[in-house]
């Protein structure tokens, strides 16, 4: 099948077992997620030393804390003695994590501290041997805390590679920086992570069909048409990102996402570039996806367009894998550290009418993500050599074209009628896959 996937994706094809094979799966979770970066926290979920969150790498659990030294560790949540979960919460603060098996204590930093009767039970062996075992890789940008287990991976920087520079664009906009506004949001979806990660690469044509009923409740104050216009970028292998933004500086539209003019007054050069900044001020919409499996979302959005006018909201999320056909999405919602309590109240109301859970976005997605991947299983697919088409925006096929006059990093594409960045993330998923 990674065969198939690299001979066909070139001519803009990709198997549609991808999105449903067991054995593939399997393949994934030691093949990508163990060896590439992970987000897994946002820094203002752990403010103080003692306070962690129980994370996901892949499908195996890990505790992100603030340790006694004012860093952060990131520890498999495994008992050294028989492998037992020693974080029993999601979230909260502690001194120390104890095993509930037998009582063996470890500190945030991963050291084991004791057990009960040590004198009798296990002096003389070394407890420097038998802390909780580190992610092998740890680094931040932005708040945003991300590990890896492979130690030879590359840094988080050259993993990102241009992708930093869009990241800018909405966290690094001024000296404050955001804050996670709640504990994020959770819920399963019977889909494979892929379809989710892909779709936030940039697939924008699906906004005038599925997302119909955003324009017509006025969630969304930006016509289709002019939603459309913008670019795709390629910002580095693997990682992708669509902007929507007017070409010509005409009828732009919510500058800035549709963030608080208060906010947005303090967005300046002494964080970004000048380019940037002119950038993230003609933006509306931006959706993104850092590979495997992390997504950002900023966007102008209303729940209610009889009562409030549209206002930014800032959102990331994770797709954890949970088997060939199921996943867990959690959501965050966030906002700049200088907007008021009032405007940060109205972005997260804002957000939980659109993108969550209960949200109009949400509901829409989950649907054809779900059939995509019945269909990735299904003996037909298999028996016909089923092959799911990504050729939009390939020569000769729309009217998308490369865009040689784009200001900023990487292969910008206009308008966003194409799947260059889906192209794109499939290849680097092969790459991974196959070495």
């Amino acid at each position: 099948m990674l065969d198939e996937l690299e001979r066909l994706l070139p001519a803009g094809r990709v198997p549609a077992a991808v999105f449903g094979d067991e054995d593939l799966y399997r393949r994934e979770l030691r093949a990508v997620f163990a060896r590439c970066w992970v987000f897994v926290a946002h820094e203002s979920e752990i403010p103080v030393p003692g306070s962690f969150v129980r994370r996901k790498i892949g499908e195996d659990g890990f505790i992100v804390v603030r340790n006694d030294s004012g860093g952060i560790s990131v520890l498999f949540d495994a008992c050294r003695h028989r492998g037992v979960q020693v974080c029993r919460a999601d979230a909260g603060r502690t001194k120390h994590f104890r095993c509930p098996y037998h009582g063996w204590i470890y500190d945030t930093r991963g050291r084991l501290l004791g057990a009960p009767e040590w004198t009798t039970a296990l002096e003389g062996m070394c407890r420097e041997d038998n802390g909780l075992l580190p992610a092998a890789q740890i680094a931040t940008r932005h708040g945003l805390v991300f590990a890896t287990l492979d130690a030879a991976a590359p840094s988080l920087d050259a993993y990102l590679g241009d992708m930093s520079w869009y990241l800018d664009l909405v966290f690094g906009l001024n000296e404050h920086g955001v804050e996670v506004l709640a504990p994020p949001q959770r819920f399963v979806i019977d889909a494979n992570w892929k379809s989710a990660a892909e779709n936030f690469c940039g697939d924008d044509y699906h906004l005038g069909t599925l997302h119909r009923s955003v324009w017509d409740v006025g969630a969304f104050p930006v016509s289709f048409q002019d939603d459309m216009t913008g670019y795709h970028i390629q910002a580095a292998p693997g990682h992708s990102l669509s902007l929507s933004m007017a070409v010509d500086g005409a009828g732009a539209g919510p500058e800035f996402y549709g963030l608080p003019g208060a906010v947005t007054a303090t967005f300046g050069p002494e964080r970004v570039t000048p380019t940037q900044l002119a950038i993230a001020r003609r933006s509306r919409v931006f959706v993104g996806n850092v590979f495997p499996n992390f997504s950002v979302l900023a966007q102008p959005a209303t729940e209610d367009a009889g009562s409030h006018p549209a206002t930014g909201v800032l959102a990331f999320r994770t797709w954890q894998p949970l088997g060939p056909a199921r996943m867990e999405v959690w959501s965050w919602f966030c906002a700049y550290r200088n907007m008021t309590e009032d405007e940060k109240r109205r972005s997260y109301r804002a957000a939980l009418g659109t993108v969550s859970v209960g949200g109009c976005f949400d509901m829409d997605d989950a649907e054809p993500w779900i059939a995509t991947s019945h269909t990735g299983r299904s003996v037909a697919a298999g028996v016909l050599g089923l092959e799911l088409n990504y050729q939009m925006g390939m020569p000769g096929t729309g009217r998308a074209r490369r865009a040689d006059d784009w200001p900023g990093p990487g292969i910008a594409v206009t308008p966003r009628y194409e799947e260059g960045v889906q192209r794109n993330f499939f290849a680097f998923y092969s790459q991974m896959m196959r070495s």
